[in-house]
C-alpha cells in the first residue's frame, strides 16, 4: 500500500494535466458524436442537478435571512434615533411649558403693578419656605439692598392677584415673609360694599385652610349684608397693611351663635400652595395713620388683643 500511494506521489503533474485534458476532450467528443442527450451528460445531470438545487435553495434562504438581519438592524437603529428625538422633543416641550408657565406669572406681575400703580414694587422669587404644604412662611430674594423694608406688604399674581403677606424679618440680600394664612396673621379688612360699618378681620389658620380652602372672616358687623364672592380688601384703619389690596372673597357669611356679630370665610385670592415669584410694595403704611386692626371693631376687645399681638409679632421679626 505504501509503495502504491509513493507511486503515486511518484507521477510527475504535467502526466496529471494531460490526462485531465484527455478526459476534458473525450467528454466533448462525446458530446459532439451523440448530442446533448448523450449517457455521460445524463448520469452528470442526474448527479449534480439535485445538488445545484439544493445549494440555491439554501442560498436563496441565507440570503434572504441575511436580508431579514439586515431590516431588523436598521430598524434597531432607526428606532433608537426615533427615541432619542423624542427625548429630545419632549425635554423641549417640557421646557417651553415651563417658559410659558412662568411668561404668564411674570404677566400677573405686570398686572399687579398696573392695579396697584399708585406703590412703587418690586419683583422677587421664593428661594425658601417652611415646612408644610403651605407657604405661610417663605424667603425671597430680595433685602435691603434692594430698598425691601420690615413691614413691606407682599403681593401676588393669579386671576385678579392679591395679599400674600408681610416682611417680618430683612437682611442685605434676602427677607422673611409671614402669609396672611399664617396662625398668627390677623388683618384689618373690610367687605367691598357701599354699606356702612363694613370692617372686618382676616384670620390665618392652616388647619381651616387644609380642611376648606378657606381662611377664617370674623367681626362683621350683624346689619352688613355681605354676600357669598363679596371681595374682602385691606381696610385703610390697617396699621400693618396698605389700603385697598384684594384678599379674597367672601363665602358663608352668617350671623353667631351670640346674635352680636357675622362670621364665615375667607377664599384666598392668592394660590398659597405654589408661589414662586411674588411683587413687594417698597412703600410702607405710615406709623398712627391707623389704629390696630382689632381696634376697628365695636365689639370686639378681642380683636383688638389679636391685632395688637399681631402687631408686635411682626416688629420683633422672627
Amino acid at each position: 500500500m505504501k509503495d502504491k500511494h509513493k507511486k503515486l506521489r511518484d507521477v510527475p503533474p504535467r502526466h496529471i494535466l494531460y490526462a485531465v485534458i484527455v478526459l476534458c476532450a473525450a467528454m466533448i467528443g462525446l458530446t459532439w458524436f451523440f448530442g446533448s442527450a448523450n449517457p455521460v451528460t445524463n448520469i452528470l445531470a442526474k448527479a449534480i442537478i439535485p445538488m445545484q438545487t439544493g445549494l440555491n435553495e439554501l442560498g436563496s434562504s441565507l440570503a434572504g435571512q441575511l436580508e431579514n438581519l439586515r431590516t431588523l438592524q436598521n430598524a434597531q437603529e432607526e428606532n433608537k434615533l426615533l427615541q432619542e428625538e423624542l427625548a429630545l422633543l419632549r425635554s423641549e416641550n417640557s421646557r417651553l411649558q415651563e417658559q410659558s408657565y412662568e411668561l404668564d406669572r411674570l404677566r400677573d406681575l405686570v398686572g399687579l403693578e398696573d392695579a396697584y400703580s399708585q406703590y412703587t414694587m418690586t419683583a422677587a422669587r421664593v428661594i425658601q419656605k417652611d415646612s408644610g404644604n403651605w407657604f405661610h412662611s417663605f424667603l425671597i430674594d430680595k433685602g435691603t439692598e434692594d430698598g425691601i423694608q420690615v413691614g413691606c406688604n407682599v403681593l401676588a399674581g393669579g386671576a385678579e392677584g392679591g395679599l400674600v403677606g408681610i416682611v417680618t424679618s430683612v437682611g442685605d440680600n434676602y427677607a422673611r415673609v409671614r402669609a396672611i394664612i399664617d396662625d398668627s396673621s390677623n388683618v384689618g379688612a373690610m367687605v367691598l360694599t357701599d354699606q356702612s360699618n363694613n370692617s372686618c378681620v382676616v384670620s390665618g389658620d392652616l388647619e381651616l385652610l387644609t380642611q376648606t380652602g378657606c381662611l377664617s372672616l370674623q367681626y362683621i358687623d350683624k346689619g352688613l349684608t355681605v354676600e357669598d364672592g363679596a371681595k374682602i380688601l385691606t381696610s385703610n384703619l390697617s396699621s400693618e397693611y396698605l389700603p385697598d389690596i384684594l384678599i379674597g372673597y367672601a363665602q358663608n357669611v352668617t350671623v353667631d351663635s351670640d346674635n352680636l356679630q357675622q362670621s364665615g370665610y375667607l377664599v384666598p385670592a392668592v394660590d398659597f400652595d405654589d408661589l414662586r415669584e411674588v411683587m413687594v410694595i417698597l412703600d410702607l403704611k405710615e406709623t398712627g395713620e391707623g389704629l390696630s386692626e382689632g381696634e376697628t371693631q365695636t365689639s370686639g376687645e378681642s380683636a383688638a388683643e389679636t391685632e395688637t399681638s399681631q402687631g408686635e409679632t411682626a416688629g420683633e421679626g422672627e
